[in-house]
């Protein structure tokens, strides 16, 4: 299965496209330290990361990435992810299926990965899908929480193991969220996708393109279908008639650019 995954809801941008059947990432995955060790590396203006040319090796069989980028994702999310989709499409053609990292996170990045994606799937009748970033995160632990500023003095929590969601994503106060951590197994591994020094504990880690075509290859998983949309962690602050409050989904009218999710949209990823 050809399949392209796109994730631009942190920081960093991810894209990744994965050309043959593969087993998903589990306890023994260690997907970072391989990545790290396989294949032919090159850089370029694009990418600041690891470019993944030849096949790379994985516990649970033979497996292929043809290609992996990472870059820098600013607010405008400039020419790189535009510029690193070209090269992909160039390389391999039409994708089969076509994975977006949907949140919560960036709302503008999201956004821009969802246009491209129905862009391109108009133009291939690919499969199109959508997936928490936050359940394919960058990690070879098979449970770990993640943490997030929602802006508005609130944070948000989530806990996900074998990159299913099983709690959450919650909207806490400060307060609130250092006392649920400092009630999680000291062995517990917490990320987040940006700097939150109140928290310690807290480590740097993205959600991951290749982790997201990973996921796309198993047919027994459940996705967001079409129409997608970013996920919000709070209904936007802005007026309307009352006829007018119920279903559909807004933008934040104050320019807060983090994705969220109502629940019902998250549960509909637990299995």
């Amino acid at each position: 299965m050809r399949v392209l995954a796109l994730e631009l809801s942190t920081a960093r941008g991810s894209l990744a496209w994965l050309n043959e059947d593969v087993a998903e990432p589990g306890e023994a995955g260690q997907l970072l330290q391989q990545k790290r060790r396989a294949g032919r590396k090159k850089t370029d203006r694009r990418s600041w990361a690891t470019q993944l040319i030849d096949p790379i090796g994985c516990p649970l069989g033979t497996k292929r990435v043809d290609l992996v980028r990472q870059w820098p994702n600013d607010r405008k999310n400039s020419g790189a992810f535009f510029e690193n989709l070209a090269d992909a499409q160039k390389q391999f053609g039409a994708p089969e299926t076509i994975v977006v990292g949907l949140g919560p996170g960036s709302y503008a990045g999201v956004r821009i990965a969802i246009s491209a994606a129905i862009g391109l799937q108009t133009a291939s009748n690919a499969r199109l899908i959508g997936f928490l970033s936050i359940c394919a995160m960058e990690t070879g632990e098979d449970e770990y929480c993640v943490v997030g500023d929602a802006r508005r003095q609130s944070f948000f929590f989530a806990r996900v193991r074998a990159n299913n969601l099983i709690e959450g994503p919650a909207l806490l106060s400060e307060i609130e969220l250092r006392n649920k951590i400092d009630k999680l197994e000291d062995n517990m591994s917490i990320f987040a996708s940006e700097k939150l020094p109140q928290f310690k504990r807290a480590e740097i880690r993205y959600p991951s393109a290749m982790v997201l075509a990973r996921l796309a290859q198993n047919s027994k998983r459940t996705f967001l279908l079409p129409p997608l949309e970013p996920i919000y962690l709070r209904e936007p602050h802005i007026t309307k008639p009352k006829t007018m409050q119920r279903g559909g989904v807004g933008i934040p009218a104050d320019g807060d650019s983090r994705a969220g999710s109502p629940c019902h949209n998250a549960k509909n990823l637990t299995s």
